[in-house]
C-alpha cells in the first residue's frame, strides 16, 4: 500500500468525515509533515473559489486552510452542483463542462475517474501526506460500478481507509459491520481501522462493544472522539440551523431571515451572522410562517428563475414589500441580487429550461446567465462608509441596468460590483463571504439597524475550531497507528 495518501470513509451521510479529515490535516502540519487535502468527487452547493481560478467544495477549503494551504483545484477536481432532482452541473478541476442528469454522468464516470487520479497523482507528487475523503457511504451497492468516490478510488491508488461512524444516531455498530460486509474481499482487507465519532457519556460503558467489534472485525478501534458542544465548523452541504444564543447583555438583537430555497448555495455566508452575539436568524423553509425581521436576505441559487418562483409560490413578494413599507432592509447576494432586479434572462438553458422571468422589481437591472462562469477571490469597499471587505464570486449571471450607478462594493480590481437602491432599503452583491471580513459585517449590520456593533473575527473562530479538532486527535486517537498508516517515523 502507498504510506502517504491516507482516506476516510463514512457509513453514512455526516458520519463525520469532513471533520476528521480536517482534524488529522491540522494534526500532520502540527507533526512538521507538508500534507494536502483531497475528494476525488463532491456533491454539494457550498463551494469556493481556489487560487488558480476554479471551483471546489468548501469543505477541502477549509482542510486546506488547515493544511495551511490555499485552496487549489487539485483538491477536489469533481465537483457536482445539483441543480434538479435528478440532474447537477459537473464541474472538473475546477470549470463546469455541463449539466447531467444522472444516468448521462455515470457514462462520463471514466473521464471524471481520469481527472481524479490525475489530480491526486500531482498531490502525491508535492506534499508528504494527501488526506482523502470519501462520499457518502462505500455501502451503497447501487453506485458501486466505476466508483471515484469511495472504495473505487482507493483500490485505484492502493490505500488504505479509516471507517468513520456517528454514536449519537443510534446503531453504531450495525453500521460498520453491515458496511464491511457489503465490502468485497479486497476492500474490507485495506480498511485499517474505526472511528467513532460524536460519543457523549461515560467511555467504560461502550468499553465492551468495542471490544466485540474488534473480536468480531479483527480490526482496530483507533478511537472514540467526543460530542463537541459549541462546535462549528462550515457544513459540506446541509443547512447548520443551530444558532449561538444572542448575548444577554448586547444592546439590541438583529434579526435576520433567510428562505431556504430549494437549490440554496453558499449557505455559509450565513454563518458568521449565526454565531454573532448580536444577531438572531431564522431560517424559512417551504410552508413556514415568516416571521418579522430587521433584514430579509436572499442567497444564493443554483437554479434562480425556478427558485423565484418557489418564493413567489410560498409568499414571499408580498412579505418583502410589507417589510419594506414597515423601514426593513433586503440584502440580496448572488443569485438573490439577480432576483431582486426585473428580469432574469436564461436564454441558453443553463440552469433550467430556457427563457426569463420577471424578477421582484427593487433593483432597476435585469439579468442574462452567460455560459461562462465568473470565478473570483476579490477584495474592495462597501459603498456603506467605506469599510473593507473581501469575498469570492462565482455567478454566470451578467446584470445591465441603472441601478448598477448606485453600487455595493467598489472592487480593488476597478470594477464595481452589485447594487443599491435609491432609498437605501434594498441592497444586491455577488461577493460570497462578506460577512467574513469583520470590518464589512460591522457596516452591514448597522446598516440593517444595529447602533451599537461587537466586532466578531470569524475566520479567528475557524481557526481557533481547527485547531481544537487537532487536539482530539491527539487526545482520543491512537497516534501511533496513524503515523504508521501516513508512514511518518514513531517517536
Amino acid at each position: 500500500m502507498t504510506a502517504r495518501t491516507l482516506m476516510v470513509q463514512g457509513t453514512t451521510s455526516d458520519a463525520g468525515k469532513s471533520t476528521l479529515v480536517t482534524a488529522l490535516c491540522r494534526w500532520l502540519k502540527r507533526q512538521g509533515v507538508s500534507v494536502a487535502p483531497f475528494k476525488p468527487q463532491n456533491m454539494a452547493l457550498n463551494s469556493a473559489v481556489t487560487a488558480d481560478g476554479g471551483e471546489i467544495g468548501r469543505s477541502q477549503a477549509v482542510q486546506a486552510q488547515a493544511c495551511g494551504l490555499a485552496p487549489h483545484t487539485d483538491m477536489n477536481p469533481v465537483l457536482l452542483k445539483p441543480n434538479s432532482d435528478t440532474g447537477a452541473q459537473v464541474i472538473v478541476h475546477g470549470h463546469a463542462v455541463g449539466n447531467m442528469d444522472a444516468v448521462t454522468y455515470h457514462d462520463y464516470k471514466q473521464i471524471a475517474r481520469e481527472a481524479s487520479l490525475s489530480s491526486h497523482a500531482r498531490l502525491a507528487a508535492s506534499y508528504g501526506v494527501v488526506m482523502v475523503e470519501g462520499a457518502g457511504s462505500p455501502a451503497e451497492i447501487n453506485l458501486r460500478a466505476n466508483d471515484i468516490a469511495n472504495m473505487g478510488f482507493a483500490e485505484a491508488v492502493d490505500c488504505p481507509v479509516l471507517l468513520i461512524a456517528d454514536i449519537d444516531k443510534g446503531g453504531v455498530f450495525a453500521h460498520l459491520v453491515g458496511t464491511l460486509e457489503l465490502l468485497s474481499e479486497t476492500e474490507r482487507a485495506r480498511v485499517a481501522g474505526f472511528v467513532i465519532n460524536r460519543f457523549r457519556g461515560d467511555i467504560a460503558l461502550l468499553r465492551p462493544g468495542l471490544d466485540w467489534l474488534e473480536a468480531r472485525t479483527g480490526k482496530p478501534v483507533l478511537g472514540v472522539l467526543p460530542y463537541l458542544t459549541h462546535f462549528h465548523l462550515e457544513a459540506e452541504d446541509a443547512i447548520d440551523r443551530r444558532q449561538t444564543a444572542p448575548d444577554d447583555a448586547a444592546p439590541t438583537v438583529l434579526q435576520v431571515v433567510v428562505p431556504v430555497l430549494r437549490r440554496l448555495s453558499n449557505h455559509t455566508d450565513f454563518d458568521p451572522l449565526r454565531l454573532h452575539p448580536q444577531v438572531n436568524v431564522t431560517f424559512v423553509a417551504a410552508g413556514e410562517a415568516i416571521p418579522a425581521a430587521d433584514l430579509i436576505i436572499l442567497p444564493g441559487s443554483k437554479s434562480v428563475r425556478a427558485d423565484l418562483a418557489w418564493l413567489r409560490a410560498n409568499g414571499w413578494q408580498s412579505a418583502i414589500e410589507r417589510h419594506l413599507r414597515y423601514g426593513g432592509k433586503v440584502l440580496g447576494i448572488c443569485g438573490g441580487l439577480q432576483m431582486l432586479g426585473k428580469r432574469v434572462i436564461d436564454a441558453s438553458g443553463l440552469e433550467g429550461p430556457a427563457g426569463e422571468s420577471d424578477g421582484f422589481g427593487f433593483l432597476d437591472l435585469d439579468t442574462s446567465l452567460e455560459a461562462q462562469k465568473q470565478l473570483r477571490n476579490v477584495t474592495g469597499r462597501l459603498t456603506l462608509g467605506s469599510s473593507a471587505v473581501s469575498g469570492y464570486e462565482i455567478h454566470a449571471g451578467v446584470c445591465h441596468g441603472p441601478a448598477l450607478e448606485r453600487p455595493a462594493v467598489w472592487l480593488d480590481d476597478g470594477r464595481r460590483d452589485g447594487a443599491c437602491s435609491e432609498d437605501g432599503q434594498v441592497m444586491g452583491t455577488y461577493l460570497h463571504g462578506l460577512f467574513e471580513t469583520p470590518s464589512a459585517c460591522e457596516a452591514l449590520l448597522r446598516w440593517a439597524g444595529l447602533s451599537t456593533v461587537e466586532s466578531f473575527d470569524y475566520h479567528a473562530l475557524r481557526e481557533r475550531e481547527i485547531e481544537r479538532l487537532a487536539d482530539l486527535v491527539d487526545g482520543h486517537l491512537d497516534t501511533a497507528l496513524l503515523k504508521s498508516l501516513c508512514g511518518i517515523a514513531a517517536d
